[in-house]
C-alpha cells in the first residue's frame, strides 16, 4: 500500500455505492438474510427488554484503519468490567468484533494495531505498485484463467487472521461470545450476516473492499464488504438478541466545511465519501442505546501509518471514557423500569 494518507480513487467510488433493499428468506446454511429496515415500529421484539439485567450488545462500525479506534474503545470499556452478551460487525469492525469474541483482550490487539499490522496485512504489496503491476496480472485472461475483479486476492490476509487459532476457535459457532459479521452479497444486492462457519473467512468476506478486493464465495454467492450497505451494525446486533447496543461509529464527522477545502485533488470525492457513510449510519445510530464517535478527522480509510493508529487508538479511549457516565445512567435507568 502506498504510504501517503490520501485515498485512492479506485476505493472512494467503490465506497459510495449504497445499497437499501429488503432481504428474503433464502436458503443459505451460513449466511443469514438481514434487512436494512431500521424503524423501530417493525421491530418491538428486539427493543423491548424482558429482564432485569438487559443482555447489551456491542455493534462495531467500518472504517479501515480508523479501526484502532475500536480498540481503544474495548480497553476502556474492558477496564470498566463491561461485559457483552453479542457482538456484530462490519468490515474493520468485524477484523476487531471477531477476534474479541475469540477471546483476545484488548490489551493483546494493541501492540500489532499500533504497529498498523491489520492495515499492512490487507495488502500483499503496497497499493501503489499494485496498480502499476494490475494489466501485467491481468494478462493470465489471455490464457483461459479469468479470476473475480479486484486487486488483490487477500491471501496474505487471510493466513494473517488465521495465524494462532486453532481448528476449534476458526468456527464461529464455538466463539465464547456469539457474534456475527456484516457481508454484502453481489449476487442479490442484500446484506446477510455470517454467523457459522470460519471466522477467518467471515472476517475476510465482511472487509474485501470493491474493486480492492476479491469477493469472498460462500455457499455459490459473491459476498464484498458489509459497508457498501450496512456500516455501523446496531440493527443487526439486535437481531441476534441484544436489548442494550453500544455502538461505536468510526466514521469521520460530517461538518460545515470552507470551500477552499475543496480546491485540493480528490477533496470532493473525500467529501461525498463522508457523507454516504453518514447518512447510510444515520438510521443504525437512531437504534443505539448509546454511540461512542471517536474523533477520526483526518485518518485515511487505507492509511498505513503508525502516527494515524497511535491517534485512532487515542480518540477511541477519549471517546469511551467520556461515554462512560451515559453508558451507567442509561443501564440503571433501564433496569429501574422493569423493577
Amino acid at each position: 500500500m502506498a504510504q501517503k494518507c490520501k485515498t485512492h480513487p479506485i476505493v472512494l467510488i467503490s465506497a459510495l455505492i449504497t445499497a437499501v433493499s429488503q432481504s428474503s428468506a433464502l436458503a443459505f446454511e451460513t449466511l443469514q438474510p438481514t434487512s436494512l429496515d431500521c424503524n423501530e415500529a417493525k421491530l418491538p421484539k428486539i427493543l423491548g427488554l424482558s429482564t432485569a439485567k438487559p443482555k447489551i450488545g456491542l455493534a462495531l462500525g467500518g472504517g479501515g484503519a480508523r479501526g484502532a479506534a475500536h480498540v481503544g474503545v474495548l480497553k476502556v470499556l474492558e477496564r470498566e468490567g463491561i461485559k457483552f452478551d453479542y457482538v456484530t460487525g462490519t468490515s474493520i469492525g468485524a477484523v476487531i468484533g471477531g477476534f474479541y469474541c475469540l477471546g483476545i483482550k484488548p490489551e493483546r490487539m494493541e501492540k500489532p494495531v499500533l504497529k498498523a499490522q491489520v492495515m499492512r496485512k490487507f495488502y500483499d504489496v503496497p497499493l501503489s505498485i499494485r496498480l502499476l503491476t494490475f494489466p501485467l496480472s491481468r494478462m493470465s485472461r489471455f490464457f483461459g484463467v479469468k479470476s473475480y475483479d479486484g486487486l488483490y486476492r487477500g491471501r496474505r490476509f487471510n493466513k494473517y487472521l488465521l495465524a494462532g487459532m486453532s481448528p476449534d476457535q476458526q468456527s464461529i459457532e464455538n466463539l465464547p461470545i456469539p457474534f456475527a459479521a456484516v457481508s454484502f452479497n453481489l449476487l442479490d444486492g442484500k446484506p446477510y450476516l455470517i454467523r457459522k462457519g470460519n471466522l477467518a473467512t467471515a472476517m475476510m468476506a465482511s472487509c474485501a473492499v470493491p474493486s480492492l478486493r476479491r469477493p469472498i464465495e460462500i455457499e455459490g454467492q459473491l459476498m464484498v464488504d458489509g459497508g457498501v450497505g450496512c456500516n455501523l451494525p446496531v440493527k443487526q446486533c439486535r437481531e441476534l438478541g441484544a436489548e442494550f447496543v453500544i455502538a461505536v461509529n468510526i466514521d469521520e464527522s460530517f461538518e460545515h466545511a470552507d470551500p477552499d477545502v475543496f480546491r485540493a485533488t480528490g477533496s470532493i470525492a473525500r467529501r461525498m465519501l463522508t457523507w454516504a457513510l453518514s447518512e447510510m449510519d444515520r438510521p443504525q445510530v437512531y437504534l443505539a442505546d448509546v454511540v461512542i464517535h471517536p474523533d477520526t478527522t483526518g485518518i485515511s480509510l487505507i492509511s498505513t501509518k503508525k502516527s494515524d493508529a497511535r491517534r485512532a487508538m487515542l480518540a477511541g479511549e477519549q471517546a469511551a471514557e467520556a461515554a462512560l457516565p451515559v453508558i451507567v445512567e442509561k443501564l440503571k435507568q433501564r433496569r429501574k423500569s422493569e423493577n
